[in-house]
């Protein structure tokens, strides 16, 4: 009923025909059908490595497209660059519709909680507590589920004993 009235409301030159198939035609498409559906089941191996490597792919390429927006703020405001930066928020936006989340860490306070990998920990006198002087990579969500850990620098106050070089984290992890 709802097929026919989405038609009838059409003006008459506009309206498809409803399909008439002869019985031949009717075993075919059953056929046919039949045959797709013992050729449909993938393997569920398969399956879970083919998502770990979407989600991978996603993260890569919400990253790249984080990278490509920073450098275009910092190139500077010509006519190209705004255009640029026009297409890449479309982009970002349509990712963020499909459930992509991109997260900047920088500025934030830091706790050792937090799931980032941070990089460098470096003295600071101009901060009271630790934070976030350098996002390096965002950290990336899907469906609210994080699918990539940012990394990041991060600013800690000066202790009593001098230092000159950062501290670096042997294995990236906080």
């Amino acid at each position: 009923m709802r097929a026919w009235f989405r038609q009838w409301r059409q003006h008459r030159e506009i309206r498809i025909a409803s399909p008439t198939f002869t019985e031949e035609q009717c075993r075919e498409l059953a056929e046919l059908i039949s045959l797709l559906d013992r050729e449909a089941p993938a393997p569920e191996g398969n399956a879970n490595a083919s998502t770990e490597a979407d989600t991978k792919a996603l993260a890569e390429a919400a990253t790249s497209l984080w990278r490509a927006q920073r450098k275009l703020t910092q190139a500077g405001r010509s006519a190209e660059n705004r255009q640029t930066g026009r297409y890449l928020r479309t982009c970002a936006e349509a990712l963020a519709a499909a459930g992509l989340a991109v997260q900047e860490h920088d500025g934030t306070a830091f706790n050792a909680g937090r799931a980032l990998d941070v990089l460098v920990y470096q003295d600071d006198p101009a901060v009271s507590e630790e934070t976030i002087v350098e996002t390096v990579r965002p950290s990336v969500y899907y469906h609210d589920q994080q699918i990539q850990r940012g990394e990041v620098i991060v600013a800690r106050p000066t202790t009593d004993e001098p230092t000159d070089e950062p501290t670096r984290v042997g294995d990236g992890h906080a």
